[in-house]
């Protein structure tokens, strides 16, 4: 079971209408591994966080975490869709980080973190509590546990919603460019808890247009263009010693718009 891959996804497409977004991604993601996708705006990261946890239904393909595929009743010959009721216990072992926020704005920071943990896990109020308040110290908030989304800064808003994220024990971490929503000088306190995570081994997809922290973080970088995966490897190979033309392209116009 060490050597499965957490997650496996097999001949991924995505179309909306007559659009294909997603065309072919064959994927596996090991265990404890940190991977980030970069690519231009409309290449399709984001379309693949979303069918991972079945957001978006895929159109064909398979998507497998932990051994088990997901959106399909085990076992079915006709491959039944699961409904999004059935849908909920195997995305409660899929966390989303969203680029917006997306905080109870008449909840507290604490309540925001301990809402799913007693709705979806069935937690007592009291081990909820002793948990959101566990995961708000661990992004750096425990003096903001009372605190309501509007009295907090976007950085502060997005690492709640981490820690609401970490407070359901989750088997995946996905982070759709959770730092393209906040100023530039709030990015760096949000990177510092994903990179605490990343060292601590979670398992993580980032789709992040933050080029130099992927290199920094990442066990491999994958970049995408027109819903296919271009080139994938290490990240200093990646982003230092691209193979693909596409890829080269794209990484200048990064490294002239940082300049």
């Amino acid at each position: 079971m060490a050597m499965t891959p957490l997650v496996r996804i097999v001949a991924l497409s995505k179309s909306f209408g007559i659009v294909p977004v997603l065309q072919g991604i064959d994927l596996e993601v090991s265990r404890g591994e940190c991977l980030s996708i970069i690519g231009p705006s409309g290449s399709g990261k984001t379309t693949l966080l979303r069918c991972i946890n079945y957001l978006e239904r895929p159109t064909s393909g398979e998507i497998w975490i932990d051994g088990t595929r997901i959106g399909h009743r085990a076992g079915n010959a006709s491959s039944r869709y699961l409904s999004d009721r059935e849908m909920a216990r195997t995305r409660a072992e899929i966390g989303f980080v969203f680029q917006r926020f997306n905080l109870f704005p008449h909840l507290c920071a604490l309540d925001n973190v301990t809402l799913a943990p007693k709705r979806v896990r069935r937690l007592g109020a009291a081990e909820a509590r002793e948990l959101g308040v566990e995961m708000l110290v661990k992004v750096g908030l425990g003096h903001k546990i009372s605190e309501f989304p509007e009295r907090l800064s976007g950085g502060q808003q997005q690492r709640v919603a981490i820690a609401r994220v970490l407070a359901m024990q989750p088997k995946l971490i996905l982070f759709d460019e959770p730092t393209s929503a906040l100023d530039p000088e709030l990015v760096g306190e949000v990177l510092s808890v994903m990179r605490k995570l990343a060292e601590e081994g979670r398992t993580m997809m980032i789709v992040t247009h933050e080029v130099q922290f992927a290199g920094d973080v990442s066990d491999r970088v994958i970049f995408m263009d027109h819903g296919r995966i271009v080139e994938a490897g290490h990240p200093q190979a990646v982003l230092r010693r691209p193979t693909h033309e596409r890829t080269r392209l794209f990484l200048k116009k990064i490294l002239e718009r940082s300049e």
